[in-house]
């Protein structure tokens, strides 16, 4: 092994500490001198490692949380056709409840030599998941992007609307239709995009209604980013006195929809309710739900081109490339009811 180690170092120009390295499959070595290691085993006759072999160039995982919220077939259908267009094959891998973890689902798309995975919405956006797992992925050489979440700790291209601007343009469309106590229904506190929301709203109801402080930190629900999570957390608000809920997602937003009419109160006359993604055929709902339209299409183009130039040998930079949203205005928010209702007690 050791004369193994010095040919190969020999040939590719580096110590064999850093064949080692990249044998192993371990970071810290940049990706052309990891390639060089690779082509001196090549032109030394040796077969690589199964897990270093010569990827697909056809192969690009894509790795989503769900496909029951609309937004994230509509991601995998963008993505997949911005793939497809430069020759690249998709590869949907989707967790489901009791199934296949994201580490596992990364996992098997490596062990089948994708060229490259996208995350949308993965462990990346949870601030209690170890971002150490990312960094194991860049030791293996895989090159990957992250969308919808940030942190700093993991080196690679992130892709993201931005949420806090998405709260101030749901909170200035509310306020200027006379709504003065507004609600805001999230999913747990412990996603990125769910903290961002936060501090847009808190600094948006501040600015426009002078709400601040406790008050203002009263009427911020979480629940999950489901129907029932949103009908929840609407409930929840709606009994504090809330005319008008802005939800995370298009999904909570029905849910919100729902708590209301299960209160008696009709939408949008007596409360008004804010989605957020634009979720395809959302805007067919009974009624048609204003939202904050995530911009999917240039999101998901610019993760592939982030992705093919990380593939190219030309790394992006590992930032985060930051999209603004856009306030699609339908039928589910009007002027605030004359008289706002009365907050409903509760049970002692």
């Amino acid at each position: 092994m050791t004369a193994r180690l010095a040919d190969i170092a020999a040939q590719a120009g580096v110590s064999e500490a850093t064949v080692s390295r990249v044998l192993n499959g371990k970071p810290g070595v940049a990706a052309p001198t990891r390639e060089s290691v690779l082509t001196a085993l090549d032109l030394l006759g040796y077969e690589r490692p199964a897990r270093l072999q010569k990827r697909s160039a056809g192969l690009v995982g894509l790795i989503t949380p769900e496909l029951e919220n609309p937004i994230f077939p509509a991601f995998a259908q963008v993505i997949g056709q911005a793939l497809t267009r430069q020759g690249y094959t998709p590869v949907l891998a989707t967790q489901t409840p009791g199934g296949s973890t994201e580490d596992e689902l990364t996992g098997m798309l490596v062990e089948r030599g994708v060229a490259g995975i996208i995350f949308i919405s993965g462990l990346h956006a949870d601030t209690t998941a170890d971002m150490a797992r990312y960094e194991r992925l860049r030791g293996k050489g895989v090159p990957f992007v992250l969308v919808n979440g940030f942190s700093p700790k993991v080196r690679a291209p992130f892709v993201s609307p931005d949420d806090r601007a998405a709260m101030r343009l749901a909170i200035t469309h509310l306020a200027s239709l006379g709504h003065r106590r507004i609600g805001l229904a999230l999913g747990p506190a412990r996603f990125v995009p769910v903290r961002r929301k936060i501090e847009g709203f808190l600094g948006a109801v501040r600015e426009h209604l002078g709400t601040a402080g406790q008050e203002a930190e009263s009427l911020v629900e979480h629940s999950l980013f489901t129907l029932e999570g949103g009908q929840a957390a609407a409930s929840a608000l709606l009994a504090r006195g809330c005319t008008a809920v802005v939800c995370a997602s298009d999904m909570m937003a029905l849910g919100a929809i729902r708590a209301a009419r299960q209160l008696g109160r009709s939408v949008p006359a007596d409360c008004s309710v804010i989605g957020f993604d634009d979720s395809p055929l959302i805007a067919f709902t009974d009624p048609p739900l204003t939202t904050i339209r995530q911009p999917v299409t240039a999101m998901g183009q610019a993760a592939v081109r982030a992705l093919l130039e990380e593939i190219g040998g030309t790394p992006t930079p590992h930032s985060e490339f930051v999209f603004m949203p856009e306030l699609v205005v339908r039928g589910s928010t009007a002027a605030a009811p004359p008289t706002p209702p009365a907050p409903i007690p509760t049970a002692p």
